[in-house]
């Protein structure tokens, strides 16, 4: 049996997620258009038993796209991606374009000279690259040195993610197994839950109001064949409440809708949604209420 930690790091908005589904074959990280979707580590576990020396578990860790804060919580969730690079076996760099596109990828290269943890480069989105474009992205890699390979997939496609996979077992070295066989994510659902009524004011909402939103769950009581779940979306101006809730509150009618369709769809049972929508200013400087809001932040 062979088991490892993988690490899938990157700027923003440049498909970590979105991979991190494909190679589970389900969600479990939201995945938007707008930067910063993904605030907390989500481990992905993936499991393949063949009763043979091929037997292998890999724990797949997304995490936040390390970026420059301007918050508190955006310094937490860059030290967690950052953190991320010390306790995984493989590294997986994702980038979408070339290296003089922004500095944000030169940062993280710059932190990956200081690991000898063995990493693979990413090349993304393929599927909306013009093949120039892609080989310089290659080129300029591979020239560093610094990647065992360098691999081009489309993620939302599912291309070439299986030969990623292939890699990453065959770089894991014998160990136990973690979980159980048919475990996808550590994570329980109430905090599946809560993301994904993230994912759809992410969706719903312009672009300045939903980086100032949390979702906590004051309620969850789960039945047979119903479950009634209570939840409050924090914001950070009372005109962003009036955005989030909407004329005649049809936006947060809307945003509790597509919710609660998924929920559904996760939990195989029937829904109950209630959503409130209240303020708390400046909540993402705050380290009680980052705290609070289960946003896990290195001291």
């Amino acid at each position: 049996m062979k088991s490892g930690f993988v690490g899938i790091i990157g700027r923003p908005n440049v498909g970590k997620s979105t991979l991190l589904n494909a190679i589970l074959g389900e969600k479990i990280a939201i995945t938007t258009e707008k930067p910063q979707t993904t605030r907390n580590s989500i481990r992905g576990i993936h499991t393949r038993l063949n009763g043979d020396e091929k037997d292998c578990q890999l724990i797949f860790i997304d995490t936040p796209g390390i970026h420059k804060p301007r918050n508190k919580l955006g310094s937490c969730m860059t030290d967690m991606a950052i953190h991320t690079l010390k306790e995984v076996d493989v590294i997986f760099f994702l980038v979408d374009s070339p290296l003089d596109a922004g500095p944000g990828d030169q940062y993280i290269l710059d932190m990956l000279k200081q690991t000898d943890t063995p990493k693979i480069l990413v090349i993304n989105k393929i599927d909306k690259m013009p093949p120039d474009v892609f080989r310089r992205v290659y080129e300029e890699y591979r020239a560093m040195g610094l990647f065992d390979e360098v691999y081009g997939i489309s993620a939302l496609e599912g291309k070439n993610v299986d030969m990623l996979i292939e890699k990453a077992e065959s770089m894991a070295e014998e160990g136990p197994m973690f979980f159980p066989e048919d475990m996808v994510t550590d994570h329980p659902e109430r905090f599946l839950v809560s993301e994904i009524i993230r994912e759809k004011m992410l969706l719903y909402l312009s672009d300045e109001v939903p980086h100032g939103v949390a979702v906590e769950l004051e309620s969850y009581k789960e039945g047979e064949k119903l479950t009634k779940i209570g939840a409050v979306i924090y914001c950070e101006k009372k005109s962003h409440k009036g955005i989030i809730i909407g004329k005649d509150g049809k936006k947060l009618k809307g945003i509790g809708k597509s919710a609660r369709l998924e929920i559904e769809a996760l939990l195989g049972t029937k829904v109950f949604l209630e959503l409130w929508v209240k303020v708390k200013g400046n909540w993402r400087d705050s380290d009680f209420l980052i705290s609070n809001f289960g946003y896990k932040c290195d001291d």
